[in-house]
């Protein structure tokens, strides 16, 4: 067999060229990336931003942070899993688990504060200048907003380099291979993808990662450590919100299995999207009966009353919201189902493009999940209402920050950027960058600060 190397040493190379660090050789690269996340300021502030129920509402829900470690161990026991059952496919590689869990940690930092819609409410902000997308903020903040590392030589005026990962890990979190049109018309779709200012650096990550090669006629570029990391993320959302939604009481088993046309209409066309391939209200009610086959009797089932079979479908129902043995062993074992249905083949010309993916009926089960518990419980009105304000609140701080003299609203590091820079559209993702940093908490404070009745301390830093 062919000899192929998964990582080689331009995979480790880092956009500022400047010694920022001496390496040991008990650390490897990897490991250095891993350390610089777990320390930066964007990777604390996931703690302050909401995954499905905002943090104030209880500390049992998951917040952007506490997902994202999820998905982190996932993605690492995928790539542990993978290493076994393909051992003879890598021919003496592994793929680098710790890589991977890099990559699960920092998929949603560039989230904005409430989520997707602050993402929509920035987006709506910037129409003009580049728009914002949750995935290249994240790319924007790795490479240049956390306060670590500078060019020796600036980059078109800016000396930021981030953290200044190493261009495999920047890869592994290459979700879209697409610049995001700088100008768009209002109301048009957003592109997901990189921003033009991030383009060149992207250039030199394809280039160190290909190693010189050219992406096939119509392939995308997306690492293995990046599809690893998006199948953990699947998994991590289709399972852990659904428990959330469990506990909260939002969702039951048997109101799950009662649930309305209309409900099960909009989940079959959102899974029919993502599978390309037609979809079934009897799809998606079979695939919950399995999940839940627990709720209802057995076999015994004929020989009991009406009555009866109905108090111990129900207990058995609220079992999932009021005990956290049975969801927890519930939540294990759709974690365990998933991850071995994970497949693997390799890129004999590009190692790093190999692909991942998951079997169809573990995908299609794992879709069935995500849509159906994004559908009941993000459109549902009591979780719209702390939506629509999130979305009203973010697009006022931003319109203050924008009008005259409202740079001096600003923290004295983001005031002297934004001074710095004259370019219209380099002014406006300076106030972009900074509302986008927030976190939940944070938003509504300076909100108050400028809108509440209430007296708001000056002796509070911005």
């Amino acid at each position: 067999m062919t000899p192929i190397k998964l990582y080689d040493v331009f995979d480790f190379e880092r956009p500022a060229k400047n010694k920022d660090a001496q390496h040991k050789e008990w650390r490897t690269h990897i490991k250095r990336d891993y350390g610089r996340i777990i320390h930066s300021a964007s990777f604390r502030r996931q703690q302050g931003k909401t995954q499905v129920f905002p943090g104030h509402e209880s500390d049992f829900f998951r917040n952007r942070l506490t997902h994202s470690l999820e998905v982190a161990q996932i993605a690492e026991g995928i790539a542990d899993r993978l290493n076994v059952v393909y051992r003879e496919e890598l021919r003496g590689n592994e793929i680098d688990g710790r890589l991977c869990a890099v990559a699960g940690l920092v998929h949603d930092i560039g989230h904005p504060p409430f989520g997707h819609n602050g993402e929509r409410a920035l987006d709506e902000q910037m129409l003009k200048y580049g728009g914002f997308e949750g995935n290249a903020q994240t790319l924007r903040i790795l490479s240049r907003l956390d306060k670590k590392v500078k060019y020796l030589d600036p980059i078109d005026g800016d000396d930021r380099a981030g953290l200044n990962l190493c261009y495999r890990t920047l890869a592994a979190i290459l979700k879209y291979d697409a610049v995001i049109p700088e100008k768009r018309e209002e109301g048009s779709k957003l592109k997901k993808g990189y921003y033009k200012s991030e383009e060149s650096l992207v250039d030199e990550i394809k280039e160190k990662v290909l190693r010189g090669n050219k992406l096939p006629e119509g392939q995308a570029f997306k690492t293995i450590e990046c599809q690893i990391m998006d199948i953990a993320d699947d998994i991590a959302y289709s399972v852990y919100d659904l428990e959330d939604s469990l506990k909260a009481g939002f969702l039951t088993p048997a109101s799950i299995l009662a649930s309305g046309d209309k409900l099960l209409e909009t989940v079959v066309e959102a899974v029919a999207k993502q599978l390309g391939e037609p979809v079934k209200k009897a799809d998606i009610l079979a695939t919950f009966f399995e999940v839940f086959a627990d709720v209802t009797p057995g076999n015994e089932a004929e020989q009991i009353e009406p009555v009866q079979y109905f108090m111990q479908a129900t207990q058995a129902s609220n079992q999932y919201c009021n005990d956290g043995y049975v969801r927890t062993e519930k939540s294990s074992g759709l974690v365990h189902e998933f991850i071995n249905g994970v497949e693997f083949e390799l890129n004999e010309e590009n190692p790093a493009l190999s692909k991942v993916w998951l079997k169809p009926d573990v995908r299609k089960t794992v879709e069935i999940l995500k849509q159906y518990t994004f559908n009941a419980i993000i459109y549902s009105s009591r979780v719209k209402l702390g939506e629509y304000r999130g979305t009203e609140l973010v697009t006022d701080i931003f319109k203050a920050l924008s009008a005259e003299k409202g740079y001096l609203l600003m923290p004295d590091d983001v005031r002297e950027r934004f001074l710095d820079v004259t370019e219209a559209g380099d002014k406006a993702r300076t106030i972009c960058d900074y509302v986008a940093g927030m976190t939940d908490r944070y938003a509504m404070e300076f909100w108050a600060r400028l809108r509440s009745d209430g007296a708001e301390s000056m002796f509070k830093t911005v």
